[in-house]
């Protein structure tokens, strides 16, 4: 009995011990072939693998790297590309290009591919291959150089900027504002072609593309623009009594600006408009205010042109850069409102600080000139004025008596105790100038833009040098000496009316 179950019992290991083998057999088979590729650690490429075309099936990097090497520099002389557009052809020759031939990067991808997944993920990737296949295109700019530099060269054949449209500013005409239309532009989709050749070059050495062209359009409508273009500013000054000389000179300053459209952001300097003031630019002599004196000069008069502008940009609440006073007042605007200009000293310089253009208009009539500004409408119905206050009166210090040593004013003086009366003595000023902005007939805001001082001026009589001889008597000329000045209220008030003063 005991031999019986003995002899079971030695059955029973036997079986146990050929099915742990059947097992252990069947794992290995298992492994094999799911771990067979991590186990061996494959470097080659996965079977139906093509590159450009080209079958690498079962390569190594090194040798897919010389096939591809060997058929591209072989095959290169033969590519003949044709770019087409509706007017013309070009071609590009495989003989005119050179061989890059940068597969590297491409190639170790292509390798990785699948492999960096799970076994069971590999294995399905590398199964899907092998039925569908595994198609890359590695760009021309890998494998040929040149074709990107004759594509740039075609471009610039056809490719043609848009021109915007613009407004054509015609101030001496009716209708002031006109449209200038826009023109269509082309230009060339650079990576659609790209695109294009790289796929026509996986099948074909020799083929025809229609080049990519788009048709820009400018998209503006600036009908709306001009609609709302209104007149921002005048501001006028008269020089009825001016002579010819002077007028002439401030309407040649101010036909520099007749018509000037000045775009948002952009600076003008009154000196480089006018240009410089000489015969040739059609100035003429007119008396310039010169160190507190009046004296003949180029250009006379062309500081009422920049003044009339000044006073204008100010009421178009345009921003001023630069302004200089006079040193003696200008009669034909209110205390600190003159605007000096003098070259390489004194300049007028204004930025537009609108969103939109400014257009300026001057207007020259035989007694006045004007200067209008046109842009966008003021916000909110705003209207803007200017305000001159006098803050006091600096009193002149009277007559100086200067001795004719040198004779200079013999025609007018010989003998001392005559005298000949060569300037007035001029009281000066100090003023502040103000920038109003008025909504429904109210103040809302006061701006100070202007703190001035014109000095005062001390008269010159001139007086003879030579003895008078023995029995000489010399006539009156009436000239009258006169005393350094007391200011006093009237003073004040006469000139804050002489000078249109606000306060």
């Amino acid at each position: 009995m005991e031999e019986k179950v003995k002899t079971k019992s030695n059955k029973s290991s036997i079986l146990w011990l050929l099915s742990v083998c059947f097992i252990a057999v069947g794992l290995l088979l298992f492994c094999q072939f799911y771990f067979g590729d991590a186990i061996s650690d494959k470097t080659t490429f996965y079977e139906n693998t093509h590159v450009n075309g080209i079958d690498i099936s079962g390569m190594t990097k090194d040798d897919a790297k010389n096939l591809l090497n060997t058929t591209f520099t072989q095959n290169k002389n033969n590519i003949k590309i044709t770019l087409k557009s509706p007017s013309k052809e070009w071609e590009i020759s495989g003989k005119d290009l050179t061989f890059v031939g940068e597969f590297d990067k491409s190639l170790d991808n292509i390798l990785q591919y699948g492999r960096d997944g799970n076994i069971f993920n590999k294995k399905k990737i590398e199964n899907q291959i092998k039925k569908e296949g595994l198609n890359v295109n590695i760009p021309y700019q890998d494998l040929l150089g040149g074709i990107d530099s004759q594509i740039e060269i075609i471009a610039n054949e056809i490719e043609i900027l848009p021109t915007s449209s613009s407004i054509i500013f015609n101030p001496n005409s009716e209708n002031m504002f006109s449209i200038n239309p826009s023109a269509k532009g082309y230009i060339l989709d650079r990576n659609l072609l790209e695109k294009e050749i790289n796929d026509a070059l996986q099948y074909n050495e020799s083929f025809v593309i229609n080049l990519p062209i788009q048709e820009i359009t400018p998209n503006e409508n600036l009908e709306d623009m001009i609609k709302q273009i209104k007149l921002r500013s005048k501001f006028t000054t008269n020089y009825a009594k001016s002579s010819e000389n002077r007028k002439t000179n401030i309407k040649t300053a101010l036909k520099n600006f007749n018509g000037m459209i000045v775009e948002p952001g952009q600076e003008i300097s009154f000196n480089k408009t006018t240009g410089p003031r000489n015969n040739n630019n059609g100035y003429k002599n007119a008396n310039i205010i010169f160190d507190g004196n009046y004296i003949s000069g180029v250009g006379g008069g062309v500081c009422q042109a920049s003044t009339t502008l000044y006073n204008a940009l100010l009421l178009a609440d345009v921003e001023i850069l630069q302004v200089t006073h006079h040193s003696l007042p200008a009669s034909y605007v209110p205390l600190s409102f003159d605007a000096m200009v003098s070259e390489g000293y004194a300049d007028l310089v204004f930025k537009n600080n609108l969103d939109t253009p400014i257009f300026i208009k001057t207007i020259c009539s035989n007694e006045e000139v004007s200067v209008e500004i046109y842009g966008q409408p003021f916000d909110d119905d705003i209207t803007i004025k200017t305000k001159s206050e006098l803050v006091k009166v600096l009193p002149h210090g009277g007559d100086n008596i200067i001795t004719d040593t040198k004779g200079e004013y013999s025609n007018k003086v010989l003998y001392k105790g005559e005298y000949y009366r060569l300037k007035f003595p001029q009281e000066g000023y100090e003023s502040k100038g103000y920038i109003q902005y008025i909504k429904n007939g109210e103040i809302i805001e006061e701006k100070l833009i202007r703190h001035d001082h014109y000095r005062p001026q001390d008269g010159i009589i001139v007086e003879g040098n030579a003895t008078l001889e023995e029995g000489m008597t010399l006539p009156s000329n009436g000239v009258k000496y006169i005393s350094p000045q007391k200011v006093t209220q009237t003073t004040i008030d006469n000139a804050k009316k002489k000078w249109k003063v606000d306060n």
